[in-house]
């Protein structure tokens, strides 16, 4: 007895041990306990071998699917799946589950990582049911699928929705909405020449700038002297949070959402880059680097630079709240549409009336930084056209229609061709049970909707819907808790708080379809952003399932928290046999008089 209760101290501690490094995402190590060890300790089942080590990591990971399991049970759900290579050049396909939980809430959950020897759309359609079979889910309960814009995944005749969609027909597919957005920023990028130049010399100024150590000192200390400057002049305001120390960030080559940051950063820090530059032009003894920083000077004081940095800052800031909508874990399909809708309406309302508010800005700007402003009326040669063919131009044509109104227009145009998709009848039907403007609710579409879905409602349910409906409306505009909201999934949790859910359940039922149809993949993503912390250089001979065990606690932290130390070494002890037991527990029971 004195023996097991030694031995649950020990695996307690051990498992108090291995939670901690798991939620940390640090590195075990263990002590080789086996019968051939030469260095086994002072005592034999000290509970810190690898083996051990494993098995409580599996023993957690068990745990924590198990909670993510029963929150699913026979719910529909749509899988968000990706695929990347680990540090050990292993393809790895993610997963994750989306449905509506008890409480109305639209939940997304890890379900784990997949070595796939292949990424051919069989091996890993293979690769997802195989998944889904081993956790007791079955294909015929998808009802969404979102993935990236990779030829293997999203192919209309070969990619995996569609041999998904050969066995399951309501499993849905929608191409991950960020991922198209990124396209429509790069679009706009190469929308002209002089765009495209502009955005080649951003990195080459950044590198310039901040090349070494000193650069970076210089460009914080001249920066500071700015902002002092300003301070005192009172051009800026002070306060907790503003003017804090910043750098400037080279923008990602596949994550245009990064190319915002660094011209925001080049607008700020003008005064001080510009100084910089002028440093390494003075203080460079080779001659190609002092013509690199001075062209880089003369490129950067022309009214082109300015003008250009201006607009798309102005429409990249545009597409980055999209942006960052599209990647809320809870973000509905619905509100995602209407989201599009208002950066359009935005985009149309800029090309009528932003004109002469931008070119305002660039001239004040231009003034202010001793910019030389060109005079507006003066023709000039239009630009990229053979020399035999000149074209006369005034530079107000060229500014307005050939930079200004070319990137708005390549801008829509992209968005209209890439977001196609929210005008099939699918997601029109969708968009007819809008929160945001109950005039627009259309009970032929919904109940439409509901037809599309035929496995989901039969005979009978689609000739009641349409009463359901209209009831659950009108209820739901006298009903106070529905007042001023928005968002769809709010609708939801609303109707479980009111037991609505119970009073019209097919509408309920029809509202959750909606809901689980994925946004974007962003969350696929943020796996492998954990995955890089998890697997790396130094730890990449991590064996498969070692790794999806601490991927799953890693990722599911929120549920892995609330687990109680118990059930855990309770399935550590029930996965095998033991040299030592967990003392038996004492229930105390006590009886009424």
């Amino acid at each position: 007895m004195e023996e097991e209760k030694r031995y649950e101290i020990r695996l307690t501690s051990s498992l108090d041990v291995a939670r901690f490094l798991i939620y940390q995402g640090q590195p075990f190590r263990g002590d080789d306990e086996s019968c051939t060890s030469l260095n086994k300790g002072s005592k034999n089942c000290q509970m810190i071998s690898p083996d051990i080590q494993k098995d409580l990591a599996k023993a957690c990971a068990e745990e924590v699917t198990a909670v993510s399991m029963d929150e699913i049970r026979s719910r529909k759900f749509s899988v968000l799946i990706d695929e990347s290579r680990d540090e050990s050049i292993k393809e790895q396909m993610a997963v994750i589950l989306r449905f509506v939980n008890d409480k109305g809430q639209v939940v997304e959950r890890f379900l784990g990582l997949q070595h796939v020897q292949s990424c051919t759309a069989i091996a890993l359609k293979e690769a997802l049911v195989d998944m889904l079979s081993s956790h007791n889910l079955s294909i015929s309960m998808l009802r969404g699928q979102g993935y990236d814009g990779a030829s293997n995944m999203r192919g209309e005749f070969n990619g995996v929705q569609k041999l998904i969609r050969d066995e399951n027909p309501y499993a849905f597919y929608v191409h991950c909405f960020a991922h198209q957005l990124q396209l429509v920023v790069v679009a706009v990028s190469t929308s002209s020449a002089d765009i495209t130049d502009f955005f080649n010399y951003v990195p080459l100024i950044v590198s310039n700038v901040g090349a070494s150590c000193m650069r970076k000192d210089a460009l914080l200390a001249k920066h500071q002297d700015v902002l002092l400057e300003k301070i005192e002049k009172g051009e800026i305001m002070t306060g907790k949070g503003l003017n804090q120390e910043s750098s400037l960030a080279r923008p990602g080559d596949t994550r245009w959402g990064s190319h915002l940051k660094t011209l925001l950063r080049i607008l700020v820090m003008w005064e001080a880059i510009i100084d910089v530059l002028e440093i390494v032009k003075k203080d460079s003894m080779k001659p190609r680097n002092n013509g690199g920083a001075l062209g880089l000077i003369e490129k950067m004081e022309s009214f082109d630079f300015v003008f250009i940095l201006h607009l798309m800052i102005q429409l990249l800031s545009m597409t980055d709240i999209l942006s960052q909508a599209l990647q809320m874990k809870d973000q509905e399909i619905v509100e995602a549409m209407h989201l599009i809708s208002d950066v359009k309406d935005s985009l149309q309302d800029m090309r009528e009336n932003g004109w002469e508010p931008l070119l305002k800005r660039v001239i004040t700007f231009c003034e202010k930084n001793e910019i030389e402003v060109p005079d507006m009326d003066k023709e000039i040669n239009v630009r990229g056209t053979p020399r035999r063919r000149k074209q006369k131009v005034t530079n107000m044509h060229y500014y307005h229609v050939e930079l200004f109104l070319v990137a708005i227009d390549a801008l829509l145009t992209e968005m209209n061709h890439r977001f196609s998709e929210t005008s099939s009848e699918l997601l029109v039907c969708m968009a007819a049970f809008n929160p945001r403007d109950s005039s627009n609710f259309d009970v032929k579409k919904l109940v439409r909707l509901a037809e599309i879905y035929a496995d989901d409602f039969d005979i009978g349910e689609l000739a009641v819907l349409p009463n359901h409906l209209t009831q659950f409306v009108n209820r739901a505009r006298r009903t106070l808790d529905f007042l001023g909201c928005t968002e769809l999934g709010k609708v939801a949790e609303i109707m479980v708080k009111t037991k609505m859910h119970i009073s019209y359940k097919l509408v309920y039922r029809l509202i959750e379809l909606i809901l689980i149809l994925p946004v974007a993949t962003a969350s696929v993503e943020r796996i492998f952003s954990a995955l890089n912390i998890i697997k790396t250089d130094l730890r990449n001979k991590m064996g498969d399932e070692w790794l999806n065990d601490l991927m799953i606690c890693y990722t599911e932290k929120e549920i892995f928290r609330k687990i109680d130390n118990e059930k855990i070494k309770k399935r550590f002890q029930e996965m095998k046999k033991r040299r030592m037991l967990l003392p038996k527990k004492v229930v105390v029971t006590t009886s009424e008089e």
